[in-house]
């Protein structure tokens, strides 16, 4: 079996590689930081020099990076996967970037007869972790299909989405809903709690009733709501996401009025040197305001029945 390529082993991309290993797919994985590249190599792993040198001995590559201008120096500046890709190689990135970012790589490889598909996922750390990302993804359809098995290693909810770019758009809209949801989810339940609301009987009515969320359901209570706030998806990430989503709408002539408050407000939390906190951090921003503080009794940090 021809490795795969993966580069990027942060916290959604080295459990994402580990479930690609476990399934018996061999790696050759690359990193700027040599601990997680160490990690995965005592699990078998072959470890790369650099992404051109990763291009040069897989067929298909990986990446899941921080950013859209880290995904373009990695994929077509000197050493890169451009440089060392072969013709009939694929590219799938699972970051998430900007349509116009995904496009212009795709356009830029296809110089070297290199399909790419735009990959981005959805379900945060604990998705990596348990293989059960929701993946988006915009390309080939036929390239796509190609790749479908290793997709399903890495999630349970795959989506094509289009033309190269549609996987982008997907994901920008998930996260403007995601990131003004999660501070309506935060608000919300300070004012609860301040108003004497108990916690656990204030989210399970909410989850029976019509605000009902996944942010709600998921993401509070494995986090903020213990007093965990060790990034699974940080405030940085989501501000850089809000932002991707507003420049969006403006180029299209789409009001953005709720992203762009949300937006204000995670960039509000990067500048109190918040932004490598999980991204319910944002409900410590109310809870000083509000004098209270808003934690689980349970040790689980669900909900009580």
């Amino acid at each position: 079996m021809t490795p795969i390529g993966f580069i990027g082993l942060g916290n959604m991309g080295k459990p994402m590689a580990r479930n690609l290993l476990k399934a018996g797919y061999p790696l050759v994985v690359y990193d700027v930081r040599q601990g997680p590249v160490e990690e995965l190599s005592a699990l078998g792993a072959e470890r790369g020099t650099s992404p051109r040198d990763v291009a040069a001995r897989t067929s298909i590559a990986i990446t899941m990076l921080p950013s859209g201008r880290d995904v373009e120096a990695v994929a077509l500046e000197d050493g890169g996967l451009k440089e060392g890709f072969r013709p009939g190689s694929v590219y799938i990135d699972m970051s998430t970037v900007s349509p116009a970012t995904a496009r212009k790589i795709a356009h830029a490889l296809a110089t070297k007869e290199v399909a790419v598909l735009d990959a981005p996922v959805s379900r945060g750390q604990e998705g990596a972790v348990k293989g059960t990302l929701s993946i988006m993804v915009g390309g080939e359809r036929e390239v796509f299909e190609r790749c479908l098995d290793i997709f399903k290693i890495l999630g349970t909810d795959i989506f094509y989405c289009g033309e190269s770019g549609m996987g982008a758009v997907h994901k920008l809209v998930n996260n403007l809903i995601q990131g003004t949801i999660t501070g309506a989810v935060a608000e919300g339940l300070v004012l609860g709690v301040k108003a004497g609301a108990d916690l656990e009987t204030l989210i399970a009515v909410l989850a029976a009733s019509s605000a009902n969320n996944y942010v709600l359901q998921h993401f509070f209570p494995a986090k903020a709501l213990r007093g965990d706030f060790a990034p699974g998806g940080t405030v940085d990430i989501l501000q850089k996401d809000l932002g991707l989503a507003v420049a969006l709408g403006s180029e299209l002539g789409v009001p953005m009025l709720f992203a762009s408050l949300s937006h204000q407000v995670y960039s509000l939390l990067h500048g109190r040197a918040l932004g490598d906190r999980d991204f319910t951090a944002i409900i410590t921003l109310l809870e000083e305001a509000a004098g209270v503080e808003v934690r689980l009794r349970t040790e689980s940090g669900r909900p009580s029945p």
